[in-house]
């Protein structure tokens, strides 16, 4: 039997990237971004204390050859050292970032868009937290790094978390998956994928 023109022949996509049903899924969209803006910024805390007390004696300690080594700083500017003299300028803006990340993560429906928010989240607050808590003093703080690459630059867990979410977060766009799940049909010339 054919369907009335005009009615959909397939059922009606949900806006989640999971297969179940957006009203249900927001639970555990927001556990799966609590839980990553958790974890990165614990972890980050827990290998700066570690590397302040292991690596105080300003020695490098090879990992992996001349390629990956672990080697203590402390980053007054942001990621490879830009800005150094702007420290309280660097802090503002990440802390406009911060309250950006928190403002998109309203409307996420979507799990992957979750998790890549909460480890851009995660990994920023790490980063805030020695801005405002370590000397010199707030706003002023200088980062704790200690993740050497070969002598390009020098990091932490909290970047990682932040370049983690970031390739999450182009690989959903380029992926053409909206924040709440959806995957946009984009016209062009009035054509579609289908």
């Amino acid at each position: 039997m054919q369907e009335p023109a005009g009615a959909a022949l397939s059922a009606p996509r949900t806006p989640d990237d999971d297969g179940t049903p957006a009203a249900s899924a927001r639970p555990g969209v927001l556990r799966r971004y609590a839980l990553a803006a958790i974890i990165a910024p614990v972890l980050d805390r827990a290998s700066k204390a570690w590397a302040l007390g292991a690596l105080a004696d300003g020695r490098v300690r090879p990992l992996i050859g001349d390629v990956l080594s672990l080697r203590l700083i402390h980053n007054s500017g942001a990621a490879f050292s830009i800005g150094d003299s702007m420290t309280r300028v660097m802090t503002l803006i990440a802390v406009a970032v911060t309250l950006a990340i928190l403002w998109a993560s309203r409307r996420v429906g979507s799990m992957r868009w979750a998790v890549a928010l909460g480890l851009l989240l995660g990994g920023s607050l790490g980063n805030l937290v020695d801005r405002f808590f370590r000397d010199p003093g707030p706003l002023r703080g200088r980062v704790v790094d200690f993740i050497d690459y070969g002598g390009l630059f020098v990091g932490n867990i909290a970047d990682i978390a932040i370049v983690a979410g970031a390739c999450l977060l182009i690989w959903l766009v380029f992926s053409n998956v909206g924040p709440d799940g959806s995957r946009p049909q984009h016209a062009a010339g009035g054509a579609t994928d289908e």
